[in-house]
Parts: C-alpha cells; structure tokens; sequence
C-alpha cells in the first residue's frame, strides 16, 4: 500500500527552509541526493517509524545506525527516564560512567582505556590528535570514501552525505589542514605501503573503517586489515579503526572481533549510546594515558559522559549481552540481500547487495564494489528510483547510494517478507 500525500512534511519543510539551512540539520536528511521530499517523523517503535502525516514505514535506516535493538525498546527507555529523574546534566563524574568504559573495555579487548565525548565526529577529531602526539609526527592517511565526521582535516574525498549530494572537498577547510591527510584506495596495500615509502617518519596514524558504510557497505579484502596493521606497526604510525557504526553492530567486539585484529586506537559511536548522542575513542594504555589530565594532550567537553546518554548506552550493551541477537540478526539480513538479488535478477536489473552482518547496502552495479571508484560506477538514478518506489510503498532505506541499511533485533520474519515483496513490485514498476 503506497503511503498517502505528506502535506505536514511538506509544510514543515518549508518553514524549515527559512530558520534552518536547507530545511535540515543533517545534509542528507533533505533526500535531495534521490529526488524526494524528506518526512519528518514524529514517533517510532520497533521497526517502524511514522510520519506527521501518519504514514508507517518498516524501518532500515534505524536512526543511521544505532538502533540495534530497535525503536523505544521498554528498556533503553525506562533508563533514559529513571536517568532524567536524577538529573540531566552534572557537568560531574558519574558512577555509570564507570561502567560503561568498564563494559567497553571488557567487549573490546584492544581497548584498555577509554575516553567518553559527545559524537563520532569528535572522537575521530580528538584520536588524531592523540596520535599526532604520541608519535610526534603530523601527517594522517585515510582512505578514499570513508567518512571520519566533519574536521577539517577528514573531509578530503569523504563518502557518505559529501558523495551523496555530489560536493567536492568543502570549502572552509584551509589550504593546510587538507595538506596534513593522504586519502588511498580503500583495499589497496601496494598503495598504502608506497605512500609510507614517500613519507617516511612522517605519518602519525592510519584511519579507516574497517568495514565502510559510508560509500554504501564495502568488505575489506582478505589480509586487507592485518595488513594495514602491520604497515602501521612497521613505520611507527598508529593505526585507528573508525568503529562508529560497526561496534557492537557486527558483534559484541565489532569488527576487530569478527577478523581477528586489534587495532592501537579505536573510535565508536551511535550504538555505545542507545540512540542518544555519544562517542569513544580508546586504546592501549600506554597511549590513552597521554589524555589530560594524566597527560599533555588537551580534550574536554561539558557534556561528555552525559548521564542519560550513558544511561541509554549502558543499557544497550547490558542487552546486546544478554541477549546476544546477532545470529539472528545474520540470518535475517542474509534473507534480505538474497531475496532482494533474486528480485532484481527477475526483473533483469545489474544489482548486487553488499553485506556484514547486518549492514547492508543495495548497488545497482553488476560488479563487486571493492572501493569508492567502484561504489561510484554504481548507476545512482536507478538507486534513486527505487528508492522512492519503496519509500511511496511504505519500505523507509537510507536515502543515498552510498550508505549502509540495517537490520534491527525488531524487525520480524514478516517485515522481511513483506520487504521483498515491496521491492519485487518496484522492480516491476521499475522495468
């Protein structure tokens, strides 16, 4: 059933548009990138989300990644409600706090000191400034496509909202900070270690998504992170895993657990706070101990280690760990991806789902995608198209090419049907 007019997003967007640039606070969120007006929602619950207009959609996007176990899931909310109780804000340490770096380091053995801020984008910002002053050096490799947030110095061929709305580097960002990173191929070794070669005893750290999700989701290749490590090892720089989306998504010890690695530094979010604004970044010891006030090297934040955030955060893992859903997780988005390939073939569409766990990301490419220039030989009108065919049909995908879907422990076997069932209708419609 198609889902009935958005008059309200549509009002609201247009009063948006004249006290917030763009109508959002998030470029992506304006659906410009696929041609659609965005909904502005109201409420969640479970799987799905509703508009102002009343309309449902079973949910894939799960708030960008961090609703795992779904929407307004009874416990994460009586936690966030007994925590605002207390108190929203103490600008103090706090007993929760504890334990949820206590927790993080249990889950992820490479991490053995953690420090609490308040996003991805200034987790990222602060590790690398921890690594430059570690090893002394300035310079920063990334790899072509991924996204790291919004510093300057990250925003050098960045996937995600950048690649979808077509930007080049932002402007803004001076002339030396872009200076300062060196962006590769994402699963090209020979190119890494030629760029160590060319900057030796220059680089203070390596920075990548073990499995990106910001040019839609990308495996790495076989030895692709061991080998990245030991690079990083060889010549002295710090490598540090971007686990934002993939901590505690893939597993409970996010993707160093799923292959085996573990990397100096690592950076989370999205998931560590049950859905409410947090980041983590943390890593061996020897090198967290430089954070003031043990050490030389400046961060601070009035609301790092928010206690609702925390609340929220903790309660999710405690869940995550008792429950364990990621078998099922698995299997449900296998079901998915195989089910929507199989659709696509039917209607003759070049189509591919990549997928971890359950990340996953529909390309309308025939072939593998192994890094940003083969993310971007997908052919994005169509993506587009489909996107709003499932969308008017009440299926809610992230509105980009080049970003990650997920599965959540809510949606059922019958959400999982009736999707494909959707998307064989839009192929049809499509064809």
């Amino acid at each position: 059933m198609k889902s009935q007019p958005h008059s309200r997003s549509v009002e609201l967007l247009e009063r948006a548009e004249k006290v917030i640039p763009g109508g959002v606070n998030s470029p992506v969120r304006a659906f410009r990138g696929v041609g659609e007006s965005p909904r502005f929602i109201r409420q969640a619950q479970g799987a799905q989300v509703e508009d102002v207009d009343g309309n449902r959609y079973l949910d894939y996007l799960g708030s960008w990644g961090p609703m795992i176990l779904g929407h307004a899931h009874p416990e994460v909310v009586q936690a966030i409600q007994e925590a605002s109780q207390r108190g929203t804000s103490y600008g103090a340490p706090t007993e929760n706090e504890v334990l949820l770096a206590e927790k993080i380091c249990s889950l992820f053995p490479s991490i053995e000191k953690v420090r609490l801020v308040n996003s991805g984008t200034e987790a990222t910002m602060s590790v690398l400034r921890l690594a430059r002053a570690y090893t002394g050096r300035s310079l920063v490799v990334k790899f072509d496509g991924g996204y790291h947030g919004h510093s300057d110095s990250l925003l050098v061929k960045a996937g995600s909202g950048v690649a979808t709305l077509g930007l080049p580097d932002s402007p803004g960002v001076p002339g030396h900070l872009v200076e300062g990173t060196v962006s590769v191929p994402f699963n090209d070794l020979p190119r890494l270690e030629k760029v160590f070669e060319k900057y030796p005893d220059q680089i203070a750290a390596v920075i990548l998504e073990p499995i990106p999700g910001n040019m839609g989701v990308v495996l790495p290749g076989e030895g692709f992170l061991r080998g990245v490590l030991k690079l990083g090892e060889e010549h002295g720089a710090l490598v540090v895993f971007d686990e934002v989306i993939s901590g505690f998504r893939i597993g409970l010890g996010g993707a160093q657990q799923r292959f085996s690695v573990d990397a100096p530094l690592t950076c989370l979010g999205k998931i560590v706070g049950g859905g409410l604004p947090i980041g983590a970044y943390g890593g061996r010891r020897e090198i967290m101990e430089m954070m003031a006030p043990e050490g030389p090297v400046y961060q601070a934040g009035t609301l790092s280690g928010n206690p609702i955030a925390v609340a929220a955060g903790l309660k999710t893992l405690e869940i995550l760990e008792r429950d364990r859903p990621f078998d099922l997780l698995e299997r449900r988005a296998l079901e998915l991806a195989q089910g929507l390939e199989d659709a696509a073939q039917h209607h003759s569409f070049p189509f591919r789902v990549q997928r971890c766990g359950s990340m996953f990301t529909p390309f309308f490419n025939p072939e593998a995608v192994t890094d940003f220039v083969s993310a971007k030989r997908s052919n994005i009108e169509r993506f587009n198209l489909f996107f709003r065919q499932m969308l008017g049909r009440g299926i809610y995908l992230a509105p980009s090419q080049f970003e990650a879907n997920f599965v959540s422990a809510a949606h059922t076997e019958d959400d999982i049907q009736r999707t494909l069932q959707t998307a064989d209708q839009a192929f049809r419609e499509m064809a």
